[in-house]
């Protein structure tokens, strides 16, 4: 074995982090009979040489050792090294990728290509591996063939063979998987893949096999799904549960920290990431069920109702571990697709009480997000706060404060049963950034806070991190208008003189703003401010000097040079305050229209929606708000606010047509690929109110 490794210029390679010479010494740790020095081999294999699946010449040169181990049956772990030679030869570049690589990119794709054609044209070895000893090389063999070899229907047959000689589920799975790859690589086999899982999926065989062949029908062939798809998987599921009592039952209970002597961490990224995973599937009477459930919900992909009505069945479940996975389905489905959820929301409710600290976790988790969507859960929120309260303020692993999830979703529901959580919150000596969405949400039900909101201000310590300390109490204060706090926001503005204050003293301005004639103990700071023409700080002096003493003569000087400023942020910041101004800032109308053009697409969509305040003309700014909508899905709740609020999207408008179209869509307009962040549920549910309230023949209150 080996032979010729040595003849290999390795000291002339690199790999991620350097000279590539120490590779023969993890190829042949690979096939040493030490356990802990393969896992060390294959860690630095993944880290160093394939590290984060590149392809390095390195790499390339690996390949036919690693197929002279495969080859081996003496060699221990064989399934490791055939999914390494999986992940290395299985990346396809399209036509259009190449056309686009830049000289280094187009290296890397050199190298892929010869990887893939290297592991290919050896692939024929995993052919004998489907009937290996070692249930783990069964297991890898299967997706290699399907990802690598250049034969798809005699590999498609061999699969079929190998299906009704195998006995082990996980392998028998394995070949089910494989199948569903050859069929959405190679499209002329997605008939003869998507018939033979369909008979697969219908006949008398094992609740799993039968998922698998759903679960890829729905990955391959959707299309081809039985229309009694969510009876059918809810009755699988039951069938995969164990009972109560019989065989396989299992108790959920919290994971206990190790005692003296137990074993240490795993040494390799690796072997950590395989603990997790052990931990994760401890107790579970079918493990990869999970992964079955994931790859059918992207194969029904827009068929929400069955989704969520999946979901429900699995939220049902007596089995602990089930429910968790529905938790976190639940999470990805109510994130990227719009729908009805307001059962699957009450039975998410009902995992706050489980005593499984991990689903009820997860749960509050994903309630936090849902911001107004959770209100089918509030009671089961106001019941896990109330019988919780260490919960109510948590530490992170930075050591800054953090508002529990559960009080979070409670307070961005708008429910005063948040704020003995939120009252407690205060007295924390670093006030938790939570703090602020909550009394944002909550609005007149949280004045009773305005004095302890007042006290924690007055007492910030300026200077070095004073944003973390003060930010979430000027916002707070902000949204509910607490003109009493005024000398404590006046203190901030006059005290906020460190380098990078200048969020703070923003925030700062803005309260007062807000408060209005009740700021007008800052007026003679906010007139000095003023003569800064130019930057964000004027013409946010501006809109608070016009706040307070509502002369419009007074401003506009400020507010026009800051339109006309160099800085965009200054720019930004006084066309914010021309639209508030509206005709009374007639004289901005000319330099509005010239920030149409502006280069930045934010700036653009908000000078024409204050064009729009100050002209009283719509014919400049749709056109404008229009195309932002098309160019960036993340402006569309800005360019829907203006359209609601003048009312410009008459019957048969172009404006009228985008957002009807945006209503009609299933998907959420801030996950076209699935990914979301933390608040971009209740963004998108935000904009599809702002759609409804845009359109002609609707009203009602604009959301917030």
């Amino acid at each position: 074995m080996f032979a010729g490794i040595e003849e290999v210029d390795w000291a002339s390679m690199e790999h991620a982090y350097g000279p590539a010479d120490d590779v023969p010494a993890l190829l042949r740790g690979l096939a040493s009979a030490d356990p802990a020095e393969r896992e060390r081999a294959l860690d630095g294999m993944y880290g160093a040489v394939h590290h984060q699946g590149d392809v390095y010449p390195c790499t390339l040169a690996c390949i036919p050792f690693l197929f002279e181990l495969v080859a081996d049956p003496w060699v221990p772990d064989r399934g490791d090294i055939v999914e390494l030679l999986t992940s290395i030869g299985g990346i396809d570049l399209g036509k259009d990728d190449e056309e686009e690589l830049d000289e280094d990119e187009a290296e890397g794709a050199a190298n892929f290509a010869m990887a893939a054609a290297a592991v290919s044209a050896g692939a024929e070895v995993f052919f004998a591996l489907l009937a290996d000893e070692d249930p783990g090389v069964r297991l890898s063999a299967p997706l290699a063939l399907a990802a690598l070899h250049d034969e798809p229907a005699r590999v498609l047959a061999l699969l079929r063979a190998r299906l009704a000689a195998e006995r082990n589920e996980e392998v028998r799975l394995a070949l089910i998987e494989a199948a569903g790859r050859l069929a959405l690589r190679h499209r002329p086999l997605a008939a003869p893949v998507a018939d033979w899982l369909g008979r697969l999926a219908g006949d008398a065989g094992s609740p799993g096999l039968r998922l698998a062949a759903l679960a890829q029908l729905a990955r391959c062939a959707p299309g081809a799904l039985p229309g009694d798809v969510v009876p059918v998987v809810t009755g699988l599921l039951g069938q995969l549960r164990p009972s109560p009592s019989g065989p396989g039952a299992t108790r959920a209970r919290p994971v206990e920290p190790p005692g003296p002597g137990a074993e240490t961490a795993p040494a390799t990224l690796r072997g950590q990431v395989q603990a997790l995973s052990a931990e994760e599937t401890a107790g579970r009477a079918a493990p990869w069920t999970a992964d079955l459930l994931r790859t059918l919900h992207a194969g029904l992909d827009d068929r929400v109702a069955e989704r969520a009505a999946l979901l429900a069945d699995q939220l049902r479940s007596p089995a602990p571990w089930q429910r968790l996975d529905a938790v976190r389905m639940s999470d990805r489905l109510i994130g990227g697709w719009r729908g009805s959820y307001a059962e699957l929301v009450r039975l998410l409710g009902e995992q706050l009480a489980a005593p499984e600290p991990r689903l009820a976790e997860a749960a509050s988790q994903l309630l936090e997000g849902l911001y107004g969507l959770a209100a089918p859960a509030a009671d089961a929120l106001a019941e896990r706060v109330a019988a919780d309260p260490g919960a109510w303020v948590r530490s992170g692993p930075d050591g800054r404060a953090r508002l529990g999830s559960a009080v979070t979703a409670l307070a961005r529901l708008g429910d005063p049963r948040a704020l003995p959580a939120l009252s407690a919150a205060l007295a924390h000596p670093l006030v938790p950034a939570e703090v602020e969405s909550g009394i944002v949400r909550l609005g007149e039900a949280a004045r009773p806070l305005a004095g302890a909101l007042r006290q924690r201000l007055g007492e910030a310590v300026l200077g070095e991190g004073a944003y973390d300390r003060a930010g979430p109490l000027l916002g707070a204060l902000t949204a509910l208008r607490a003109g009493e706090a005024a000398p404590e926001v006046l203190r901030v503005l006059r005290g906020a003189q460190e380098p990078g204050s200048d969020l703070l003293r923003t925030a700062a301005l803005r309260a007062l703003a807000a408060f209005g004639p009740a700021a007008r103990c800052a007026v003679p700071e906010l007139r000095a401010l003023l003569r800064r023409t130019g930057t964000v700080e004027a013409a946010e002096a501006a809109g608070a000097l016009w706040a307070v003493e509502g002369d419009a003569d007074a401003v506009l000087p400020a507010l026009l040079a800051g339109l006309a400023a160099w800085d965009v942020g200054a720019r930004h910041a006084a066309v914010g305050v021309v639209g508030r101004l509206g005709g009374r800032a007639a004289a901005g109308a000319t330099p509005l229209r010239e920030l149409l053009r502006d280069g930045n697409l934010w700036l653009r969509v908000d000078a024409a929606a204050a064009l729009w305040e100050v002209s009283g003309r719509a014919e400049e700014s749709v056109p404008v708000l229009l195309a932002a909508w098309e160019q960036n899905h993340r402006v569309r709740v800005r360019v829907a606010e203006c359209l609601a609020r003048t009312r410009a999207a008459g019957a048969g408008s172009d404006a009228a047509r985008v957002l009807l179209a945006e209503l009609t869509s299933v998907r959420r307009h801030n996950a076209p690929e699935g990914a979301y962040g933390s608040h971009d549920t209740y963004t998108d549910e935000k904009l599809l109110a702002l759609c409804r309230r845009a359109l002609p023949g609707n009203t009602g209150k604009e959301p917030t």
